[in-house]
């Protein structure tokens, strides 16, 4: 039996309490999910590829189901390479759903074998965006309550000159 398979793409930057629940919410549905970083070459994000990945794996350390990994170009061709079937999206808002549903469509053109998942997010978590964290980060604020807990952000936050 193949194995089920899902990518949960994004910038993650950073990766949020809003992104580890749906992480967690979908683990009996997939045999692995690949938390699939992309990477844009024309934009910096506040944290580098690398340290993204280091925070999210301690996120999950523990969870032999979860995988991190960067990637570039097109999500659907990143999922023909990883052989997967299912790409993962979590839904905040009515804004998110549209935008998610438009993106899910034309994914579904181009790669008809791939299914797209929306997972609602928790109502205590909808209003935590990264947008809004990486601000709080950015200008020095405490942002721990938006973050998993087990995220080791402390010693990479020191390394920053904020």
């Amino acid at each position: 039996m193949e194995q089920k398979t899902a990518i949960f793409p994004g910038s993650f930057d950073p990766f949020t309490k809003g992104h580890e629940n749906v992480v967690v919410r979908a683990l009996p549905m997939f045999d692995h999910i690949v938390i699939a970083i992309g990477e844009n070459s024309g934009k910096s994000g506040f944290f580098s590829v690398t340290e993204r990945i280091a925070l999210i794996e301690s996120v999950f350390e523990n969870e032999p189901k979860v995988s991190v990994e960067a990637y570039s170009g097109l999500t659907v061709d990143y999922c023909k390479k990883r052989n997967a079937l299912f790409m993962l999206r979590g839904i905040r808002t009515a804004a998110d759903f549209e935008y998610e549903r438009a993106v899910a469509q034309m994914n579904k053109i181009m790669l008809p074998n791939v299914e797209s998942v929306f997972l609602l997010t928790t109502p205590e978590l909808t209003p935590i965006n990264s947008t809004i964290v990486r601000d709080i980060l950015k200008h020095g604020g405490n942002a721990k309550q938006f973050l998993p807990q087990n995220m080791n952000i402390d010693q990479i936050l020191k390394n920053k000159s904020l």
